[in-house]
């Protein structure tokens, strides 16, 4: 057997998949992505693509790694006696595999036929006696019927951008590819893809005459500067002048771009055809459960060193291009806005060079490309999740570590009393000398504000995707007495309790713990457990929190050949955890006492979301004492509800989410140019109309940061000002007349944004509520 290193005792769900970037098909947190109503045009799956050329002649896919046996061999051995599960590679796991594999091998149902498809269903009850023989057949015959298709289809996008297109007819694109069925025959094939291109010419078209306006209107502008008068020149250069030469630019602009995209399926990777079959036997059994191959093993490697350089942002890759899975805090990305999680990129542009399109790039290779030295600039072409694409520019740097800490500040307002706020972006840890700890930094916080004799406290846990299991134990524990936290069970079902151990607490005031949909593994450790000793009331941004309820572990598979071949790592779910009241967070997540208006509520996610996840389960529940607190969760909760319908910018949040769930349904797109753009003026006019600018909004309380016990040697940072004060002016000389420029504020962006969150207050006025 290989050596089990255990990596995270729990996974984090927005980070440890966010970090690995290949492999999933869905994740928000730890080993899936979740699944969204936008498909990411056009749908080709690099690992399953061979190589094919634009004259219908296929390159025959790479014939089968001698790697395989030994890896099919050492995942029936892992998966059958190591996974939380222990199910048996049978002919039920294959077929459920099957589907899955077949799911992306073609996602979006712009390659393969229905009689390719059938062809291969030969392999759908096999795929376990192939792993059995250490030759997945599957993986080739699958290969090479898309490589057959990706020279056909190669051929067709040639032809069809070589001539003038057609925008007068009324006809419509469906873009969920779930609604669509295979195409029966070439013709219908062909006829798909120009409805596809059709659309891109008019997105292309679209997005220069944004670009001649935008100019112009700098040319126009009086007040000007001669550089940005000289910029839009080039740009107004760029567009050409007439509807017909724009339309001709996008098809050729789009002719270059395709020919890039085939030519990358042409060099497929030696693993990539049996990681893409295995991969679909892990997703069987649980979405955490992942092969690496070397290649993501690296990425995997270089993310948990802890080296965040460069744009500061965790990537995966998703379909067919790069996702932003989450802004890593106190990176470039966090500090200079305009990137937001969830966001795809499309293109990547260097200085000097031409934006790369990165459709089925690998993602060691955007990550090469995005990283750079720091202060050096590289540009995105990002696909929003609620609008256009857009090109947005981030300058290179290293993440200041001190943001990504557990940071702390009293609330006050006048006519009410001081509450302190805690944030912790996730459970850090570590035991050599200077590395800091979630557990102990929060509790640190937590006796300051004690000293200061706060009202209470709010704990914002929101899109904290987890971490260390001992910091979640550790965190719990400076919150409660003693008594058990959480209780793991393994595939033999033997079970441990993880508890609290010292008597008393650093705080012992009232607490209300904020969450949201993205709140997991330990996040929601440290909520159930406090809200089953009903020591917290917990408060939602969204109905529930993630839901993931399972540990995973990470196995070197190199160690099977003494390293002498390479076969990365198996992600392995190995248990799942347990609330102090016997509860399992798993599908469930927590339930909020209060719940408030979900500004990502239009967003598919939480581990119920996703297949084939581990069904939620119940034990004993642990002996512990409750927390002497007696406050009412109906009452609070209906109190809240009358306030936030009274709330502007918490009610313009609803609807909001609610226009833009509205939207992802609408997935058919005219391709009528007059219907088209009448729908797209259409959609960015009631999102602008609907969407709040919280920035803009006043501040709610005056942010008094508490420095955490590490902060002896920085700066004193500046207090926010009073509610309805004059900020002051970014670069501004102090009014002494000294001449010396404002010292830069690290901390400056959070706690703007913190003296305007309406969810933080709703907390504060809850607390007050609380008897």
């Amino acid at each position: 057997m290989p050596r089990i290193r255990t990596v995270l005792a729990l996974t984090s769900l927005t980070s440890l998949t966010a970090l690995l970037g290949a492999c999933s098909p869905k994740a928000p947190p730890a080993g899936e992505v979740p699944k969204t109503a936008r498909e990411s045009p056009p749908p080709v799956t690099k690992a399953q693509a061979a190589a094919a050329v634009g004259t219908g002649k296929v390159t025959p896919p790479p014939p089968p790694d001698p790697r395989e046996a030994t890896l099919s061999e050492a995942v029936i051995e892992l998966v059958e006696q190591k996974h939380l599960l222990r199910e048996k590679v049978d002919d039920t796991l294959s077929k459920s595999a099957f589907t899955t594999y077949m799911d992306r091998l073609d996602s979006g149902k712009m390659f393969l036929l229905e009689a390719d498809r059938a062809a291969l269903a030969r392999h759908a009850d096999k795929i376990d006696d192939e792993l059995r023989a250490g030759r997945l057949g599957l993986a080739h015959d699958g290969a090479a019927v898309f490589a057959t298709r990706v020279a056909v289809v190669e051929k067709m996008v040639t032809e069809i951008l070589a001539t003038p297109m057609d925008f007068t007819n009324e006809e419509y694109l469906e873009l969920d590819s779930k609604k669509v069925q295979p195409a029966p025959t070439e013709a219908a094939l062909r006829d798909r893809w120009r409805q596809r291109l059709e659309l891109e010419v008019l997105e292309s078209t679209s997005s220069m005459e944004a670009r001649l306006a935008a100019a112009t209107a700098v040319k126009a502008d009086p007040k000007a500067k001669a550089d940005l008068k000289a910029d839009a020149d080039k740009a107004i250069a760029a567009v050409p002048t007439t509807p017909e030469a724009r339309e001709i630019k996008a098809r050729e602009d789009l002719a270059k771009t395709y020919a890039g995209r085939f030519a990358r399926l042409r060099t497929p990777g030696p693993m990539d055809a049996a990681a893409d079959v295995v991969n679909a036997v892990t997703a069987a059994l649980d979405p955490h459960t992942d092969y690496l191959p070397p290649a993501a093993k690296a990425n995997f490697d270089i993310a948990m060193s802890g080296s965040l350089e460069g744009i500061g942002a965790r990537l995966q890759e998703k379909d067919h291009y790069i996702e932003v899975v989450e802004i890593v805090p106190g990176g470039a990305s966090a500090r200079q806005g305009g990137i937001d999680a969830g966001d795809t990129i499309l293109a990547v542009e260097n200085p000097g060079q031409p934006p790369v399109d990165v459709f089925d790039l690998p993602i060691d290779d955007v990550v090469k490309m995005i990283r750079g030295p720091k202060g050096t600039v590289v540009k995105l072409k990002l696909q929003k999740q609620a609008g256009a694409a857009e090109m947005v520019a981030i300058t290179r740097d290293k993440i200041v570590i001190e943001e990504t800490f557990a940071r702390g500040a009293i609330l006050t307002r006048k006519g009410r009393p001081a509450f302190g706020y805690i944030n912790l972006p996730g459970f850090y840890g570590g035991r050599d000398p200077g590395q800091r700890r979630a557990g102990e930094d929060v509790a640190y916080l937590l006796g300051q504000m004690k000293a200061k004799k706060v009202a209470g406290v709010v704990l914002d846990l929101r899109s904290d995707g987890g971490g260390l299991l001992d910091e979640a134990v550790e965190l719990t524990g400076a919150l409660i007495d003693k008594g058990p936290v959480v209780e793991v069970q393994d595939y033999d079902h033997k079970r441990e309790v993880l508890a609290d151990t010292h008597e008393g607490e650093a705080y012992d005031g009232k607490l209300v713990v904020l969450v949201d949909r993205f709140s997991a593994s330990a996040s929601e450790i440290v909520a159930g457990a406090l809200q089953d000793y009903r020591r917290a009331i917990i408060v939602g941004q969204s109905a529930t929190t993630h839901g993931k309820g399972t540990v995973q572990t990470v196995i070197d598979l190199d160690r099977l050949t003494g390293g002498r071949i390479e076969l990365g790592e198996l992600k392995l779910t190995i248990q799942q955890f347990f609330r102090p009241g016997g509860s399992s967070t798993q599908r469930r997540g927590v339930v909020p006492d209060v719940v408030l208006p979900d500004p990502a509520g239009y967003i598919e996610s939480g581990e119920s979301t996703l297949d084939h996840a581990i069904a939620w389960s119940s034990i004993d529940k642990q002996q512990f004492t409750l927390w002497p607190w007696a406050w009412d969760g109906a009452a609070l909760a209906k109190a809240s509800a009358l306030r936030v319908a009274k709330n502007a910018t918490l009610t313009k949040v609803a609807g909001l989410t609610a226009l833009l769930k509205t939207r992802q349904q609408d997935t058919r797109i005219p391709l009528q140019r007059t219907a088209w753009e009448a729908r797209r003026k259409e959609q960015k006019a009631a999102i602008e109309a609907a969407s709040p600018d919280l920035a803009k909004a006043p501040a709610l309380y005056t942010v008094t940061i508490v420095a955490d016990q590490f902060a002896s040697a920085k700066p004193a940072a500046a207090k926010e000002p009073p509610p309805g004060a004059t900020p002051p002016t970014p670069g501004a000389k102090p009014a002494d007349g000294g001449g010396a420029a404002k010292v830069f504020d690290p901390s400056k962006t959070w706690r703007e944004t913190l003296a305007r969150d309406p969810w933080v207050d709703e907390c504060l006025n809850i607390l007050a509520d609380a008897k």
